[in-house]
């Protein structure tokens, strides 16, 4: 990673327990500004619980998290949101039978000046425009706002739950399993979101357990295994062998099945 490119997010010796298991172990993991960081790793690696830990839904027992080179204190998902750290997870919790703008401003409404601020009634104009120039920086494939979300693909929907946790302007987001369950032209929509948010400079941690997806979006690959830090690769460097060598723990002569890291993830703690 360039010089220029700077550290967004730090993890510093980070570990983490629950009762007697110790989910993470003296984690270190950074990502930088304009940069995608797959975090992978088999189900039980520690993904999820090191995912939670920077989204403020777990903190950390020992260690500390560094924002823009300054220590933080992530301790709920408002932290981590104050702070500029967005994150997407695997369900989306977008509402059905909401259309596009309801679902990008749910929570976050804007109200009209004036006599109508007085009532509370919603500036649907002002939320619909910013909702279009969102989507068209974005370059999305959605064309009517006013489409209720239940209506559309999984590519669509991910766009725009990935859309509304741009509204805060974040530093860096975190996609959860982005990809899965998505056919072939749904994914690449969704991959090539990502690579525009890296062009915005944002830092990018997607989850995934599709190592072809990873390879065609990451700039570095930061792998887990059982809580503890197992490789960290850059991506053009590497290749599907090592990275699913580093993710079992076996020798790269014993030919691990990398077949098996690219099928939809069949559930259990990641």
């Amino acid at each position: 990673m360039s010089p220029e490119n700077g550290t967004l997010l730090a993890l510093q010796g980070v570990s983490k327990r629950f009762g007697p298991v110790e989910a993470l172990s003296d984690v270190d993991f950074e990502v930088h500004s304009g940069e995608v960081v797959a975090l992978v790793g088999d189900n039980g690696a520690g993904k999820s619980t090191l995912a939670k830990a920077i989204a403020g839904i777990h903190e950390i027992d020992d260690g500390q998290i560094l924002f823009k080179d300054e220590p933080v204190k992530i301790t709920s998902p408002p932290d981590a949101t104050k702070l500029g750290i967005a994150t997407v997870y695997q369900d989306l919790a977008l509402c059905d039978n909401l259309d596009v703008v309801e679902n990008l401003f749910l929570g976050r409404e804007e109200i009209e000046d004036g006599v109508g601020g007085l009532v509370r009634e919603l500036d649907e104009i002002d939320m619909e425009k910013r909702s279009h120039e969102l989507l068209e920086n974005l370059a999305v494939t959605i064309t009517n706002v006013r489409n209720e979300v239940g209506t559309m693909s999984g590519g669509q929907r991910q766009q725009v739950a990935i859309a509304r946790s741009l509204l805060g302007e974040p530093a860096v987001v975190v996609l959860d399993e982005p990809t899965a369950a998505l056919g072939v032209r749904q994914t690449a929509q969704v991959l090539a979101l990502v690579k525009r948010l890296r062009e915005r400079g944002l830092g990018v941690v997607i989850i995934s357990h599709n190592l072809v997806d990873v390879f065609e979006v990451a700039d570095r690959i930061y792998v887990l295994r059982l809580g503890k830090e197992a490789g960290d690769y850059v991506a053009s460097e590497t290749d599907q062998q090592e990275i699913v060598s580093a993710i079992t723990g076996l020798s790269g002569n014993v030919g691990p099945d990398t077949a098996a890291y690219n099928e939809e993830p069949k559930g259990g703690q990641s």
